[in-house]
């Protein structure tokens, strides 16, 4: 079993970041006075496809680390993810 510290905070910023994506969250946050809503939407949805290459990497490091019982896996899958959540938010911040 891996160690519960980094597994949890990896599922919990996996968790964080589809919530923000899927969940609706990202747009809610960053286009809620917005002029435009639907053009700012769509500025987020190209910060979602820049995060989303790094979730991908980082949805792999972490089923890796569980799988192979490799601690510093999940060190990476943890700086993965916490960029991935990164990504999402300088991009909605840029997409106001």
């Amino acid at each position: 079993m891996p160690p519960a510290i980094p597994a949890t905070a990896s599922l919990l910023l996996a968790v964080f970041w589809a919530l923000s994506v899927f969940g609706g969250w990202g747009v809610e946050a960053f286009c809620p006075a917005a002029q435009s809503p639907g053009a700012c939407a769509d500025r987020i949805a190209s910060a979602v496809r820049v995060s989303g290459g790094i979730a991908l990497f980082a949805a792999a490091s972490t089923t890796a680390a569980w799988f192979t019982r490799r601690q510093g896996l999940l060190g990476v899958a943890v700086l993965s993810w916490v960029a991935a959540v990164g990504a999402l938010f300088v991009g909605g911040v840029i997409a106001q």
